[in-house]
């Protein structure tokens, strides 16, 4: 897994976190499936990866 497709990964959870918590904190429904979106995309770009450094081993 490269460095900048984790950090990558990494940032996407982070603030998609972020973002979907405080939406939820302020009632905001699309703004939290936006978040939710975000996080999940960074822990498929994250899984993809590890597959990806698994099979080059």
């Amino acid at each position: 897994m490269s460095a900048g497709e984790r950090a990558k990964a990494k940032a996407e959870q982070v603030i998609g976190k972020t973002v979907r918590k405080a939406a939820h904190a302020a009632h905001k429904g699309t703004l939290e499936a936006k978040g939710a979106a975000l996080e999940a995309r960074g822990m498929m770009r994250g899984a993809r990866e590890r597959t990806k450094g698994s099979l080059k081993h």
